[in-house]
C-alpha cells in the first residue's frame, strides 16, 4: 500500500505505518461508497458488477461505510496530531467534491489534480511533521499525474457518459484527444521524475526504481491507445497506470524524499 509505503520511507515504524495506511483505506473506502450511492441510478442496467445494482450492498449499508470509513480514518490519523486530521479532512473533502459535484462535468480532473499529492503529504507528514524540499517537486508532479489519471478514468466510461448524456472530459475532448492529453502529461511526470532523480544524483537502486514505475506507466498508456479499444480495456489500463504512479511516488521519495 502506498501510504504505508511512504510511510516507512519517511522514517515511520511498522506501526505507524500500518496506522496510516489503516487511515488512508478507510477514507477511501467512505469516498468509494459514496461514489457508489450516487453512480447508483446510472450504473443500473450498464455495470451489473458494482455492489449497488448487483444487490450485493445495500444503499443503507452503502451510507453505513461512507460514515464509518470517514469517522475510522479521521480518527486513525489524529493520533498524528492537528495537522494530519486537517490533511485527512481535506481529503475527504476533495474526495467528496468530486463523487457530490465535480464528476459527471469536464472538471472532473480537478479533484484528482489536488488530491492525489495529498496523498504523500498525508504520509510524510504524519511521521516528520514536515516536508523536505524536494516535495517542491513531488507536489506538482503529482498534480499533473492526476489529471492524467482523471483524463484516462473518464475515458474508460466514455460509451456508459455517452449513452447517459453525462458530460466528462473525455466526452468534451472526444476518445482520441483524451489519449493524447493523458499520455501528454503522464510524459511530464516521467520527465519530471526521472530528472530529478538523474540530476539529483539519487541512488541506483532509486533511479532502478523509477525506471521500472515508469515503464509500468507508460505500458498502461500504450495499452489504451486507438479507437478500438474495449471499456474494459481502458479501465485495466487505467489500473495500470494508477499502480505505476503509485510505484513512481515510492520510488523518487527513496531516492530524493529525504533531501532538503
Amino acid at each position: 500500500m502506498a501510504t504505508a509505503a511512504i510511510t516507512l520511507i519517511a522514517g515511520g515504524d511498522p506501526a505507524t505505518a500500518v496506522r496510516l495506511g489503516g487511515s488512508m483505506v478507510a477514507l477511501q473506502a467512505s469516498i468509494g461508497a459514496l461514489n457508489d450511492i450516487v453512480d447508483a441510478p446510472t450504473d443500473a442496467g450498464r455495470k451489473q458488477g458494482k455492489p449497488i445494482p448487483s444487490g450485493a450492498v445495500t444503499p443503507a449499508i452503502a451510507r453505513g461505510v461512507v460514515g464509518l470509513g470517514a469517522a475510522t480514518g479521521l480518527a486513525l490519523a489524529a493520533v498524528s496530531g492537528p495537522w494530519s486530521l486537517g490533511i485527512a479532512i481535506g481529503i475527504l473533502v476533495v474526495g467528496y467534491g468530486y463523487d457530490l459535484w465535480a464528476k459527471g462535468t469536464r472538471w472532473s480532473w480537478l479533484p484528482f489534480a489536488i488530491g492525489i499529492p495529498l496523498l504523500p503529504v498525508f504520509a510524510w507528514f504524519g511521521v516528520a511533521g514536515r516536508l523536505p524540499a524536494s516535495f517542491a517537486i513531488l507536489v506538482p508532479a503529482a498534480m499533473v499525474a492526476g489529471s492524467a489519471l482523471a483524463i484516462a478514468n473518464t475515458r474508460a466510461d466514455l460509451e456508459r457518459d455517452t449513452a447517459a448524456a453525462q458530460a466528462s472530459v473525455a466526452t468534451w475532448l472526444g476518445e482520441g484527444r483524451a489519449w493524447a492529453a493523458s499520455a501528454a502529461l503522464f510524459g511530464v511526470v516521467l520527465a519530471l521524475a526521472l530528472g530529478s532523480l538523474w540530476l539529483a544524483g539519487a541512488s541506483p537502486g532509486g533511479l532502478v526504481g523509477g525506471i521500472a514505475a515508469s515503464a509500468i506507466v507508460a505500458f498502461g498508456v500504450a495499452i489504451a491507445f486507438g479507437p478500438s479499444t474495449t471499456p474494459a480495456r481502458r479501465e485495466r489500463a487505467w489500473q495500470i497506470q494508477a499502480v505505476g504512479v503509485a510505484l513512481l511516488a515510492a520510488a523518487w521519495l527513496a531516492g530524493l524524499g529525504g533531501l532538503g
